[in-house]
């Protein structure tokens, strides 16, 4: 088929309004014979024909509308759920058959039309009409009968089936297929079908044979479940048709329901025979038609899920459907399978004859002439022993050239042909019809496979259906060999078990080319299982995938896919900039076609081919954050510092172009992949990338991330907790792979952590745990070393709290033995081997010694380093620093000593601060401020300071970016929040005006300064965890005040009418609403102002005037009974119901976090070190010397910033390439691990034993029938040895031959006697 891409774009506007027509209005689309588009409206009935020049196309266009509409529509496009308005365009296109014309029928003198219609059932004009009926003598169809808007179609309830649903429609013999196919897709809801078998044969009241059912029940149905297929029936309770649904039904009753979704028996039955038809006439559509099944042979079987009921005009009578029922059969078979038509194949049908009388010789000859394969069952019935005999008899004969027609055989052979057809068919009159059948079905014998299902049974039935349609494809198919066409239908059927046995069992040499389009096929519908079978036989992933197959793979995504949503959206805003274009420059429509891929260019919809590789980097870098550069952007050329809007214009200026990218290969494809997968949801696909990805534990934790964030935007809740299942999957393989490697190495371990990732966009794996908000990779023991490695610097971790802090106020006994240091010797020498050393070993030892002067080297030791490899590189002595230096830097500039500084200073200044506001706050000026104050105020701004550098001089991301990224963090809302109020206070307090409002203020900032202590002690492995456990108790005590605040509402308002008539005063009415209840749950009840008995007498009034004025009000003690009752009921309620239930939800949270505290504190230690770290040395207020100095070197000495690559290392060549092998060594490690103990668990075991069994039963089966065959070969044997002495007694007494002695003959047992009679 050509594919004319020039043509369908020029169309493609006029298609998308014919697409939003149909959905808008509920209508059809399809293609006319002609290559017109058609739309019929729904209620409307609005017709519209577009003449198309791209006619070779049209098939290809009309599927991908019928599947985008029924995407679109989802469940309201399915008659199911369609109210009789929306299908009232039905009538308007599918018809019905009348017979017009009285033919008489000879045998019911006169009373009965030969269309089986009785006189009076004809119309009066075509009955008077005797001249013309005169000179007819065989009713016709299309020449006596009419078409006429169907009346029968809708929906069919069976009754006393459970309300079984079962769509139906009346239509004439003469529809189109098209117009059905495209019906039964869009509107009925069917599944695609990967493999249709059409069951013909053994009509009416005629027995099958007990192995048929077999068949049948165990064989058809159980490879149309693993297939996902349709199966033809008769659609009535008779005969093979009967049997059909028995054995559909029975697979329903015991499959999931998954499976049985996959199963679909459509009937299609001649609409004259069906019993009972009238019930299921309407002219305006049944949803549904109550349908009585009794016992009769003609009516419909309630096991199918739809009915094309054929309408011929004829009443009574068979094969009305036949050639309907052909012509669907070759349609279906030029479709293709898989989403959007993306499979590699078309659908393949398969005829299969069970029985079956002489006219089924005529059907079977028009068929094999279309090319449709059928499956024939020796030994069911007439027609199928026929053709197997046939076949048998005549395979001796030579056949005849191609091109030859049937009379050019011998007229031996057509005897022959003759003789059979006389045996098998004694009364069948037109005896040389019958031959001229017969010879032109063995003239296609090649599309047709015999089954004998009586001696090879039922358990392979699949492989045979599967071998039966290879026969064909190897006929038909020009592209390649037939073990390729074999591979298509294994993939189209998802049975990689026939593709193991029968295809990569190491007989057939596989190349690269030959495995392409089916990867494609297996990648795009979801087969992980074959896309490993494929990459383990032969297929190369780097030369497969380039980035145009990787846009294909993106356009083939789900319309109801989160992705697509998401890549929608980034496609709309980089055509909305596109959008004020010229049309000779807007940017070429991406093809989703390969130079050497089957598929279809169109395999998706309109919107999805403009997909590029910039929408999936956009959406990858919204989910991954900033923790990674955008991907993609080489390829696209693209600087990853450019803006957002200037590369939406790069690209479409580059869409204008010839896109040379798209040609070429994936720099990273197993990566690739794997992203693909993880947005799609994929589990088993998105964990054999990972497996065959590199970089194993980021990974991992990659996708973890970009799972949770998908959750976050997923509305389904099924697919919400597939995320989350998937996420927490790849956040376990993470921890397990790494756990191998601390065990391997624990210095290239450390080294795995912190390394940048070129793949990953320069992430390291701490960074994407933080992200991904991974607790459980945190809590790992080899995370934890490294954490505590950078925090106590180079000390010793065993140091008392007591030493460091007694040093840091008396630095001079750093020179004493009361701290321990590691000694530089050893630093020099770690330093020394992690500089020069060679590190290609990849075992578990320590060959690569960890330097943490890697990870936390100052950019002025940096300078030094490279400085002294360039010049000293024979002498590192002159480099080292003095001894008093550097026992200096290795204390003040530890981490550990850094978060001692800002305790030790922060309760010093909590301490002034509290001091200046009970003791020491001035009025104003001239009074005030005081010293101690103004160095408050100086404390304050250096405050200000560090957070200036925290928000601005850390990264390099964009200024918004930053700001949102600081601002995200809960404690620097507190740090803003409190910077904020004493900012406030100290405005208000200058002024004599606002002076106690700023007291007020500073007074409550030192509350917020205060809890901001609560984020220091995170560090304390005992207090880390409460505080978390504080943060989920907030969250608790909303919910309670919510409840709280409804019942102090109620109450409280209920309490004030009952209790004051009248009292304006809002103050009072706020106070008595809200707070008066409030207190009363805490004991706090004015029983003298509720209780009658209890009043004190004050003075009041019930003047409205006085009260407006400010008096009290008197109170009401008319209704003081039900006072008492109100309060009784709400302190129940609040004392016992609500406080109870805060204190059960305080309980489960805390017994939530407790369970896992040792993870919750793990994971937000890092936090805490990474902030310490990078933090000055100096506390506040010397800290401002540190931002001095910070100033200088950004300012005037263009020093660029190190500190955002604090636990980053970046490696390159051979030591990057080393550790990922090691990486990969570790994993491999792992998984072998994990596949031996699932190997070794009892359900791996029992299931093996069953195979086991199975195959030992099965040989046990051969085994029986080869001694069966023995035993007829030993009976024949001694037959013929009887035979022999026979002829010897006969010659012996002959003048012949004389002899003395005749020989005895053998003894034979009843037996045999037996099984030799005839």
């Amino acid at each position: 088929m050509p594919n004319n891409l020039e043509a369908l774009q020029n169309i493609s506007a006029e298609c998308r309004s014919l697409v939003a027509l149909s959905r808008k209005r509920g209508g059809l689309l399809w293609f006319s014979e002609r290559g017109g588009l058609t739309f019929v409206g729904g209620a409307a009935a609005v017709t519209q024909h577009t003449r198309i020049s791209a006619r070779d196309s049209a098939p290809r266009l009309q599927r991908v509308m019928e599947v985008r509409q029924r995407e679109r529509d989802g469940e309201g496009g399915r008659v199911g759920s369609k109210k009789e308005s929306d299908q009232s365009w039905i009538p308007k296109i599918l018809k019905k058959r009348v017979c017009t014309t009285f033919v008489e029928d000879s045998f019911s003198y006169g009373a009965l039309c030969q269309c089986g219609g009785g006189r009076q059932a004809h119309d009066s004009v075509a009955t008077g009409d005797f001249f013309g009926a005169a000179i007819v003598t065989q009713w016709d169809s299309r020449q006596h009968s009419s078409e006429y808007p169907t009346d029968a179609y809708g929906e069919l309830e069976f009754a006393g089936a459970g309300g079984k649903h079962s769509h139906f429609l009346r239509l004439s013999n003469d529809t189109s297929p098209q117009i059905v196919y495209t019906l039964m897709m869009t509107h009925w809801g069917l599944p695609l079908p990967n493999l249709v078998v059409s069951v013909v044969g053994g009509e009416g009241h005629e027995k099958i044979k007990t192995w048929v059912r077999d068949v049948l029940r165990n064989g058809l149905v159980r490879a149309a479940q693993s297939t996902g297929a349709w199966i033809l029936t008769g659609g009535l309770k008779e005969g093979v048709a009967r049997c059909v649904g028995e054995a559909v039904r029975d697979h329903g009753a015991a499959a999931p329901a998954i499976s049985r979704k996959k199963v679909i028996a459509v009937g299609l039955a001649p609409w004259g025979l069906v019993h009972n038809r009238q019930q299921l006439v309407n002219a305006k559509g049944s949803f549904p038609a109550r349908y009585s099944v009794q016992d009769t042979s003609c009516c419909l079987d309630n096991n199918c899920q739809a009915f094309l009921l054929v309408d011929d005009g004829s009443v009574g009578r068979r094969g009305g459907e036949t050639a309907f029922r052909g012509n669907l059969e070759d349609y279906i078979s030029h479709q293709r399978t898989g989403i959007w038509g993306s499979g590699s194949i078309e659908i393949p049908v398969l005829c299969m004859l069970i029985s079956g009388d002489a006219n089924m010789l005529e059907r079977l000859d028009v068929s094999l002439r279309k090319a449709t394969p059928w499956l024939v069952l020796a030994g069911s019935g007439p027609a199928a022993d026929f053709i197997s005999e046939l076949l048998d008899s005549l395979s001796t004969s030579s056949p005849p050239a191609e091109g030859e027609a049937a009379e050019s055989l011998s007229a031996e052979l057509r005897n022959k042909v003759r003789d059979q057809v006389q045996r098998h068919f004694p009364a069948e009159a037109k005896l040389e019809k019958l031959v001229e059948s017969a010879l032109s079905i063995y003239q296609n014998r090649e599309f047709i496979t015999v089954f004998h299902g009586e001696q090879e049974g039922s358990d392979d039935f699949d492989i045979v259906l599967l071998k039966a349609l290879v026969r064909v494809s190897k006929r038909v198919s020009s592209e390649a060999s037939e073990y390729i066409e074999e591979l298509k239908l294994a993939v189209a059927w998802n049975r990689v078990d026939i593709a193991k046995t029968e295809l990569f069992n190491g007989d057939i040499e596989w190349k690269h080319e030959d495995l392409e389009d089916s990867m494609t096929d297996a990648l795009i519908n979801n087969k992980p299982q074959f896309v490993r079978l494929f990459c383990e036989n032969g297929l190369n992933i780097l030369d497969y995938l380039t980035y145009r197959r990787l846009e294909i793979l993106y356009c083939s995504l789900p319309d109801s896919s989160l992705a697509y949503v998401l890549l929608q959206k980034r496609l709309s805003e980089r055509k909305g900039l596109a959008g004020s274009l010229p049309n000779q420059q807007r940017p070429e429509t991406v093809p989703l076609k390969s130079p050497h891929s089957p598929q279809s260019p169109l395999s998706g919809p309109a919107s999805a081919m403009e997909l590029n590789l910039y929408e999936v980097s956009r959406l990858l870098w919204d989910l991954l954050g900033d923790v990674c550069q955008p991907f993609y952007y080489g390829p696209l050329g693209l600087n990853p510092s450019t803006s957002t809007r200037m590369a939406l214009k790069q690209v479409n200026q580059m869409l204008l172009g010839e896109c040379l990218y798209r040609d070429q290969r994936c720099r990273s494809p197993w990566a690739d992949l794997f992203f693909w997968a993880v947005l799609q949801n994929c589990r088993e696909m998105a964990v054999y990338f990972w497996e065959m990805a590199g970089e194993s534990v980021l990974s991992a934790l990659g996708g973890c991330k970009i799972l949770r964030e998908l959750s976050k935007l997923e509305h389904e809740t099924e697919s919400k907790l597939a995320m989350k299942e998937l996420a927490q999957t790849f956040e376990n393989l993470a921890h397990d792979v790494f756990g191998e490697c601390y065990q391997s190495s624990e210095s290239r371990s450390f080294t795995l952590l912190i390394r940048k990732s070129p793949v990953w966009g320069g992430a390291t794996c701490l960074q994407m745990a933080t992200e991904a908000d991974s607790r459980l990779f945190f809590s790992h023991d080899g995370v934890q070393s490294l954490l505590s490695q950078v925090w106590w610097g180079d000390m010793e971790r065993s140091t008392e709290v007591w030493k460091l802090v007694l040093t840091f106020f008396l630095p001079p006994l750093l020179y004493t033995d009361l701290i321990s240091f590691r000694p530089q010797e050893e630093d020099d020498k770690s330093e020394e081997i992690h500089h020069g050393r060679d590190t290609d070993s990849l075992d578990g030892n320590e060959n690569t010694v960890f330097c943490l002067a890697d990870i936390i080297q100052t950019e002025d030791e940096a300078k030094e380093i490279r400085a002294r490899k360039e010049s000293l590189k024979d002498s590192t002595s002159n480099s080292k620093r003095p001894f008093i230096v550097s026992r200096w830097r290795q204390f003040w500039f530890s981490p550990v000593i850094s978060f001692l500084g800002n305790v030790l200073m922060y309760f010093l200044f909590l301490y002034l601060f509290a001091y200046v506001l009970l003791v020491d706050f001035k009025p104003p000026y001239p009074d005030g401020p005081s010293t101690l104050e103004f160095v408050l105020y100086f404390w304050v701004f250096t405050f200000v300071c560090e957070e200036i550098r925290q928000t601005f001089f850390v990264g390099s991301a964009p200024i918004l970016q930053m700001m949102r990224t600081y601002i995200q963090d809960m404690w620097n809302k507190c740090d803003l929040t409190a910077i904020i109020l004493f900012t406030l206070a100290l405005g208000c307090r200058m002024f004599p005006v606002s002076y106690n409002f700023g007291r007020a203020v500073m007074a409550i900032d030192f509350m917020v300064f205060t809890l901001r202590l609560i984020h220091i002690f995170a560090v304390h492995k005992q207090l880390g965890p409460k505080i978390i456990i504080l943060g989920k108790m907030m969250k608790d005590v909303f919910f309670f005040l919510f409840f709280l605040a409804v019942w102090l509402l109620a109450y409280g308002v209920a309490n004030q009418a009952l209790l004051y008539s009248y009292d304006p005063r809002p103050v009072w009415i706020f106070r008595r609403v809200f707070y008066r209840p409030y207190m009363h749950i805490f004991g706090q009840i004015p029983m003298h102002e509720m209780d009658v008995d209890k009043l004190v007498e004050v003075a009041c009034t019930n003047n409205a005037t006085l009260i407006e004025a400010g008096e009290e009000p008197c109170l009401s003690t008319y209704t003081n009974w039900l006072v008492l009752i109100l309060l009784v009921i709400y302190l129940l309620f609040t004392n016992i119901v609500l406080v109870n239930l805060l204190i059960a939800m305080f309980s489960y949270t805390f017994s939530k976090v407790q369970e896992h505290s040792d993870t919750y504190w793990k994971f937000q230690r890092y936090s805490l070190i990474k902030e310490y770290h990078s933090r000055p040395c100096l506390a506040p207020p010397f800290i401002i010397l540190s931002h001095l100095h910070l100033f200088i070197k950004r300012c005037f000495r263009q020093i660029p910033s190190v500190k955002s690559q604090h636990f980053v290392l970046e490696l390159r060549g051979k030591k990057a390439s080393c550790l990922d092998t090691w990486e990969a060594i570790q994993k491999e490690n792992l998984l072998s691990a994990q596949h031996k103990r699932q190997r070794e668990s009892d359900t791996v075991r029992i299931k093996s034993t069953s195979v086991k069994v199975d195959s030992v039963l099965k040989q046990m089966v051969e085994i029986r029938d080869h001694d069966r065959r023995l035993r007829l070969l030993e009976t024949e044997l001694e037959y013929c040895c009887s035979a022999l002495s026979w002829m010897t007694d006969a010659l012996s007494q002959s003048d012949m031959i004389k002899s003395s002695r005749l020989p005895s003959a053998p003894q034979r047992s009843d037996s045999t006697v037996s099984k030799l009679t005839p």
